[in-house]
């Protein structure tokens, strides 16, 4: 039986807003050994549906690699971008992200960023992900759907 473990953080990002002051914006992140190559950020928006309903949160899937690799060089093309900044002596990853609903530009704390994907490395080192995944159940959920 595979172990599952779970890494979560809460960040505070700032979307970047043009002509205008960068917002806060509260993210959690979620690795999931179940699920080693993937990151999930669940931006929470505020936002109802039209009803009144819903939690006001939009979760995104990232590969780890690329949130990975973005700290220290550019990275990603079409929908989702990734590269670092510094400003004055803060340091940033920047995430942009692009759907056919609109686009959004968020600054990350690089070290806080680091320390996230640091634990997931702890959890799944590099290479290993194939060991936590059991292909076989895998493709038997997937040939029963």
């Amino acid at each position: 039986m595979t172990h599952i473990a779970t890494v979560t953080a809460e960040l505070e990002l700032r979307l970047v807003v043009p002509g205008g002051p960068s917002l806060p914006v509260i993210a959690g992140l979620r690795y999931e050994t179940a699920d080693p190559w993937a990151v999930r950020v669940a931006f929470q928006t505020g936002a109802k549906n039209d009803d009144g309903s819903g939690d006001g949160i939009v979760e995104w899937m990232f590969a780890r690699q690329l949130l990975t690799d973005g700290v220290a060089k550019t990275v990603g093309e079409g929908d989702i971008r990734v590269w670092p900044s510094v400003i004055g002596r803060e340091h940033f990853v920047n995430l942009a992200m692009a759907s056919p609903s609109g686009s959004a530009l968020f600054e990350i704390d690089r070290d806080a960023l680091v320390e996230f994907l640091q634990q997931t490395y702890l959890a799944v080192p590099t290479g290993a992900e194939e060991e936590v995944v059991d292909i076989d159940a895998e493709i038997a959920i997937l040939l029963a759907n």
